[in-house]
């Protein structure tokens, strides 16, 4: 069954959650869960995350939970999860300083995080937002080397499923993600905190993908990593219930941002800008 541009219908949430049409009705009308969008006819409409909400409801049903309890939890749950890595960190840090940067700039940015994590920091938990599951397989053989020694690994793209029982674990992003216009890593370790996280601008289908421009946000401030991977876990919890409580996996304990330090990152970000233009 082919889903509709205007969202999921009701029958369409019915087959990809073995949940038959007439109990998601009483759901919603006893619990106000799904919440649907209703067409001009009258029609409900569904978005691909309400299948994952729908899964942590079955989930914590099967657990042993009431169903009014196990939707209040599942509900509160996705309110948690920032839709977007980039906003969430633009919210929670208004004081980071974006830039404008080539796909090619990111790309050795986020290489260079990438290295420090692997030769610095052990048991790190590491997030990935690699937009198509194409870039990753480019680097695939890359992060399951990061894993061998890393406390966790989560990896987005466009997979077709997730899947827990590889490494890394890979969580499927839905066609209305925002997270599929992102790229981003983040490395959150005792000794070697670092992210780095940006957003595609619209309108660059035949721009060459080494040209392709993002607007990126990057620091080694332990707070802001934290922030960053708390958002990453709850997000790969929101799309793959399955998946648990990643915060406690999260290392703590991090000393804070010095004023040498914010210093360092204001050079280094001017220092990136200046090479961005010079390619």
């Amino acid at each position: 069954m082919s889903r509709s541009q205007d969202g999921l219908s009701i029958g369409e949430l019915a087959q990809r959650t073995d949940v038959p049409a007439a109990t998601l009705r009483s759901w919603e009308d006893r619990y106000g869960f799904p919440r649907p969008r209703r067409l001009a006819g009258g029609h409900r409409r569904y978005r691909e995350s309400d299948i994952a909400q729908i899964g942590e409801v079955l989930r914590l049903r099967a657990s042993g939970m009431s169903l009014q309890a196990a939707i209040g939890q599942a509900a509160a749950r996705a309110a948690d999860a920032e839709p977007s890595v980039f906003a969430g960190l633009r919210r929670r840090h208004p004081a980071l300083v974006p830039q404008e940067l080539r796909k090619a700039t990111l790309l050795a940015l986020t290489r260079a995080i990438e290295d420090e994590c692997c030769a610095r920091a052990g048991q790190a938990a590491l997030f990935a937002g690699f937009q198509q599951q194409r870039f990753y397989r480019q680097s695939q053989e890359r992060w399951q080397e990061l894993a061998r020694t890393a406390r966790v690994v989560v990896v987005f793209a466009d997979f077709a499923t997730s899947a827990a029982g590889v490494s890394p674990v890979q969580v499927r992003l839905p066609p209305d993600a925002p997270l599929r216009r992102e790229w981003f890593l983040v490395c959150a370790a005792r000794d070697y905190p670092a992210f780095v996280s940006g957003w595609e601008f619209p309108g660059q289908k035949d721009t060459p993908d080494a040209a392709r421009r993002f607007e990126v946000l990057w620091s080694v401030d332990p707070a802001a990593v934290r922030d960053a991977a708390v958002i990453c876990a709850r997000l790969a919890r929101s799309l793959f219930p399955g998946l648990g409580r990643l915060e406690d996996e999260l290392p703590s304990g991090s000393p804070p941002a010095s004023a040498d330090l914010h210093r360092a990152m204001g050079l280094l970000t001017r220092m990136t800008g200046y090479l961005d233009k010079r390619e």
